[in-house]
């Protein structure tokens, strides 16, 4: 049987990744809007998921550029 849906692309994969981390940022962001100024063990605890999240997502996007032909060793040169 055919599948009627094509297959995603790489540049898609990229793309959507992108969105998800981008969404992950706004989640932290969106976090340290809020957190008090006296911050409990659960606000550290939820803080430190959130960043691993993103961290996780930006490396997923990272991957998936390079798989796409973006990828870039460096960043401004060294």
């Amino acid at each position: 049987m055919t599948d009627l849906i094509p297959p995603e692309d790489d540049r898609e994969t990229v793309r959507r990744i992108a969105a998800a981390h981008t969404a992950a940022s706004r989640d932290v962001e969106a976090f340290l809007r809020r957190v008090p100024a006296l911050p409990t063990p659960e606000d550290v605890a939820e803080y430190a998921a959130l960043l691993a999240r993103e961290e996780a997502l930006r490396a997923e996007r990272a991957d998936a550029a390079e798989a796409a032909g973006l990828g870039v060793s460096t960043i401004g040169g060294a």
